[in-house]
């Protein structure tokens, strides 16, 4: 039986993501587990509480998801195994009658961040409260008719509760990349991610271990920076790129990058993963 940590509770994307991963496996025997934050789903795969983790890292909306990078930086045994984008299609779930009743919106910070346009123009004076997950909202709704989270239609229904609005994201086209985290290596795939911290914050430092995957005919696909949380100022650089790591050009790349950075740590190969693909099938 495979184990599947992933933000919980049930209804929400990371669960959809974990069993349209599931489904794209064709695992016939997989148990779900929630956690009750991204940090947490991390740990219990490094310690070996779960076989796979489903972990949000960016949205096309809202960007990167910092506890995803950061907790993977902190992390030295999970390998990235593959990518899924899943469609994010955010509805307003509130026992309200109607708009102009609703003072409260819950929900995820990234998900008010994917609502947030829609929100200034329907919900002008309410106010956004942020908590640890899309579903984690729809606790209050029964004893708060005047509150209203965001969250998926799917959650919606476990819970038996009235959606006032749907879409409401700011974009239709909004998506989620999902990494599929496990201890195993991975080593072949048409993306690798990597991340570094520099020697030194002058000029030059930068740039320097970016032209070395020019000089080997490697595409960056994604570059972000988080803080090192050492000193302000000290950062982090987490990037992907269109190769794989078995390959002669990556591995010049990397042995590289090594003499002009402080800390490399490599995450793996993977593929690309289209949900609405799959749901097409």
């Amino acid at each position: 039986m495979i184990a599947i940590a992933y933000l919980g509770p049930p209804g929400t994307y990371s669960e959809l993501a974990a069993e349209t991963y599931a489904r794209w496996r064709n695992l016939s025997e997989y148990r779900l587990c929630p956690f009750p934050s991204i940090t947490k789903a991390i740990q219990a795969t490094a310690n070996q509480s779960a076989d796979i983790c489903v972990a949000p890292v960016e949205n096309s909306i809202g960007g990167s998801v910092a506890a995803t990078l950061d907790t993977l930086w902190q992390t030295d045994t999970l390998q990235i195994q593959h990518a899924l984008v899943l469609p994010i299609h955010h509805a307003l779930v509130s026992r309200a009658d109607s708009l102009d009743q609703i003072k409260t919106v819950y929900s995820h910070p990234q998900a008010l961040a994917q609502c947030q346009n829609w929100l200034e123009q329907s919900l002008p004076d309410a106010q956004l409260t942020a908590i640890n997950s899309t579903t984690e909202g729809l606790q209050y709704l029964p004893d708060q008719p005047t509150a209203a989270t965001i969250s998926s239609l799917r959650a919606a229904q476990l819970h038996n509760l009235p959606v006032l609005a749907h879409p409401i994201n700011d974009w239709p086209d909004n998506c989620t990349r999902f990494w599929m985290l496990s201890p195993r290596a991975s080593e072949r795939g048409s993306h690798t991610s990597i991340a570094f911290g520099l020697p030194t914050n002058t000029p030059g430092a930068l740039l320097k271990p970016l032209q070395l995957f020019a000089t080997q005919n490697i595409n960056m696909s994604r570059i972000e920076s988080r803080p090192t949380k050492r000193l302000l100022g000290d950062y982090l650089f987490f990037i992907d790129i269109e190769a794989s790591l078995d390959s002669p050009q990556t591995q010049a790349a990397l042995q590289l990058l090594r003499s002009c950075t402080e800390t490399l740590k490599c995450f793996g190969s993977y593929d690309l993963i289209q949900a609405e693909a799959l749901n097409r099938e």
